[in-house]
């Protein structure tokens, strides 16, 4: 087959879309379903509507093949785990009686059943529901959504390709279930589950599916030779199953490495690699393989994670190039665009020159299809896009927003010794003792409370202009005092002024930070129907005046207790932003520390003595490749140690961080060198204070004894068991009692019973400590 004649064949696909509808509607409905609002038949039609309109638009923009499966009401491992009927026995009963509810019990937990646990998808900032497995697991294929939605897609006459996350990144993802072994092995059970795999592509085949694709992201981890032999022998299986449809299975996020010939000589139909900058590798180990002669390859040469535009000549090199290594080749984003806003289109508060930067999911729809269209018919077909797409690389290029040298010098003189606390954490932890005077075993909680619907319309009437400025400030007092007076009649010890001022914990820094741009409706999904609006850090960053002093400072005033001043961290507002890609990421960490550390700074001159910088990023963003993870914590850490290491002794810097395998970073977390760290413990039954111990932890840590992200209220009780359990790991005089995250979405009722509860969990541990 000759390059010419590979490059007619050359198709235009995606392997995912945002799910939640261009209003959010997905997630209206869902929020109106759990309040009884909704029903179940128009939940149903909602998110029907949304799946039809979003292949149609993608058919209509030039989308050759749709995907299909990636639909969900909370989350596609979830899905899996009902495909392959993995539902927790704890679960079962509601399951049976209902699936809708049962899937969503599962998700969220009831007041008597626990939910699944939760952590990130890979390096990104999207949650995924753990599945829990055991050796008496017992698998049961339900094709029915996967096969229903098939349907739907090919009702509308349209090529459509579902898509199934993995059986071996299925399993490689999963935990052993409470009270099996720590040590069970999930991946144990791949010849159980691959029957199940198998029953499901029958019945994908049987109602139209010529293709399916089956995710495997967790390839390009490192993995050893046992769970390479185990994707060998799953694909060995399924390839040649005589009743299938032809298999696509992807990987994406980072290279392939040593899967990759594992894949390559599988007896599939193709493969879908990421061939942006964090995978370039893929080009070259691909070809070292001898290519995929006479199979597909779907190439992945657009961004599906950031939202700058593509630099579609390049693209269009690394396809020309690609040509030559497989039978067809197809063109896509590196992976789903479930992590990118819809529609750059629609916003209206973005400078113009800024605008033409940004691409969201429509917009790299377009350069996909531009992409396939230059690589069938050839470049003369695209002279326009691609003058356009140079004018608009030259223009960022160009532009005064990107290089202040200002900030580049003061970045550029940054010692080590900035970035070192002055005292030794012995010293520090003395003089703080002393200073704030904490009983045993403090209370505190990790920063936001409910923001009521009431706050968030105060919030839009001043954006509208229905009410001023001093109205909106006498509303965020208000709340402030309500906030300070219930944590003192609850009896925690560290207070917070509960943030209500703030719509999110990167928007609102990144609102105040030179550099960064914001967006009014780039909306992305994080967790079930918790969406996000990263902003963009488009330019290099300062900080022009303080951001956080004043509502910080009100709040002490209203109590003796002390007040926590809340920042997020530099790693953090690098991760939950789209961060630019035009230089290295430690470069602008720097100077983001640099602006956050005037912020500290300014916040002990005002007399806060406990100072929280929260960096729930920090494992997110960590490589996936062993290889590459040393580099980057060593900025990511100083980033954190310049951001802190200003303060005097006595004032007390906490940390914060959510959901993720802190196992991977433990010492990382001991080289923050900061005072008291809080983590998620809750879902993960205190894993994590184990993990501190083992690892020798010096310092003092509170993992969360109450699981926010569910509705369920956490009895004294069960706060009182965990923390016991957490005492097993951590000396009393160095654990503190707190939730897992910040209480934003809970509601108040939840949240006083909760944390009642909690402070009540805290005095019956210390009385049984102290033997009273």
């Amino acid at each position: 087959m000759t390059a010419k004649t590979a490059a007619a064949a050359a198709r235009a696909t995606v392997y995912g879309y945002p799910r939640q509808g261009p209003n959010r509607e997905l997630k209206k409905a869902i929020e109106g379903y759990w309040k009884g609002r909704v029903s179940a038949d128009a939940l149903r039609a909602t998110a029907a509507e949304l799946r039809s309109s979003t292949w149609r638009q993608l058919a209509e923009a030039g989308i050759d093949e749709v995907p299909t499966g990636d639909f969900s009401y909370y989350d596609h491992v979830l899905d899996t785990s009902v495909m392959v009927g993995a539902v927790p026995e704890r679960h079962r009963d509601a399951v049976a009686a209902d699936a809708l509810d049962g899937f969503f019990a599962m998700a969220r937990g009831t007041q008597d059943v626990a939910p699944l646990e939760m952590t990130k998808w890979f390096d990104t900032n999207y949650h995924y529901l753990v599945p829990e497995l055991g050796p008496d697991t017992a698998f049961t294929a339900d094709s029915s959504k996967q096969v229903a939605e098939l349907k739907e897609a090919l009702a509308l006459g349209l090529s459509a390709r579902p898509v199934l996350v993995g059986p071996v990144t299925y399993l490689l993802l999963a935990k052993p279930a409470p009270g099996v072994p720590a040590d069970f092995d999930p991946l144990t059970l791949l010849d159980r589950l691959l029957p199940v795999y198998t029953e499901v592509l029958a019945d994908l085949r049987a109602a139209g599916a010529q293709w399916v694709q089956l995710d495997e992201p967790a390839l390009v981890q490192d993995r050893t030779n046992a769970e390479l032999n185990a994707a060998e022998r799953a694909y060995r299986v399924l390839g040649t199953l005589t009743d299938r449809p032809k298999l696509l299975v992807a990987s994406y996020f980072d290279r392939l490495g040593e899967a990759l010939p594992v894949l390559a000589k599988a007896p599939v139909d193709g493969l879908a690699l990421d061939f942006t900058d964090a995978a370039a590798a893929n080009l070259d180990a691909l070809a070292a393989v001898g290519g995929l002669p006479g199979k597909r390859l779907v190439a992945g040469v657009v961004n599906g994670r950031n939202i700058w535009v593509n630099d579609l000549e390049k693209s269009l090199a690394t396809l020309g190039t690609l040509l030559g290594l497989a039978g067809q080749v197809d063109v896509a984003a590196s992976c789903s665009l479930l992590h990118v806003p819809l529609d750059a289109a629609v916003e209206r508060d973005i400078e113009p020159q800024v605008l033409r930067w940004l691409a969201f999911a429509r917009q790299k729809t377009a350069e996909i299809v531009t992409l396939a269209r230059g690589l069938s018919h050839g470049t003369d077909t695209i002279t326009t896009e691609l003058a356009a797409n140079r004018a608009d690389l030259a223009a960022r290029a160009g532009s005064a927003l990107t290089h202040d040298p200002a900030v580049r010098a003061r970045a550029a003189a940054v010692t080590d010794g900035d970035a070192r606390r002055s005292q030794p954490y012995a010293e520090r932890t003395a003089a703080q003792r002393a200073h704030l005077g904490l009983p045993l075993l403090p209370t505190t909680t990790i920063g936001s409370f409910p923001q009521t619907a009431e706050l968030r319309a105060a919030r839009a009437d001043l954006r509208t202009g229905r009410t001023d400025t001093a109205g909106y400030e006498e509303r965020i007092r208000t709340e402030i005092g309500e906030v300070i007076a219930f944590q003192e009649k609850t009896g925690l010890d560290v207070l917070v002024h509960g943030e209500p001022e703030r719509n999110d914990m990167v928007q609102y820094f990144a609102e105040q930070l030179t550099g960064y741009v914001a967006t009014q409706h780039g909306w992305v999904q994080s967790y079930g129907t918790r969406y996000v609006r990263p902003p963009v850090l488009a330019g290099d960053i300062s900080r022009p005046e303080p951001m956080t002093v004043r509502w910080t400072t009100y709040a002490q005033s209203l109590t003796d207790r002390p007040v926590k001043g809340m920042l997020t961290g530099p790693v953090t507002m690098l991760a939950w932003s789209f961060v630019r890609d035009d230089q290295p990421l430690g470069d602008t960490a720097r100077q983001v520390a640099l602006a956050l550390r005037d912020e500290v700074n300014d916040l002990e001159a005002a007399g806060t003595s406990v100072i929280q910088v929260d960096e729930p990023a920090l494992r997110e963003t960590l490589p996936l490749r062993a290889t590459d993870r040393p580099a980057y914590l060593d900025w990511a850490t100083e980033a954190f140690r310049l951001t802190t290491a200003g303060v005097r002794a006595d004032t007390q810097i906490h940390t914060h961080m959510c959901y993720a395998e802190f196992g991977d970073i433990v010492q990382a977390i001991d080289d923050l060198d900061a005072d008291v760290i809080s983590l998620e413990a809750a879902r993960s039954h205190m894993q994590v204070a184990g993990e501190l111990a083992e690892h020798g932890y010096p310092r003092e840590a509170g993992p969360g004894v109450y699981d926010i992200h569910s509705p369920r209220v956490p009895s004294a009780d069960e706060a009182s068991a965990l923390l016991r359990k957490g005492l097993e790991a951590i000396p009393a005089e160095r654990l503190w009692v707190n939730p897992d995250c910040g209480l934003k979405t809970r509601g108040w009722p939840e949240t006083r019973a909760s944390l009642e509860n909690l402070v009540s969990a805290a005095r019956t541990v210390r009385a049984e400590l102290s033997g009273s």
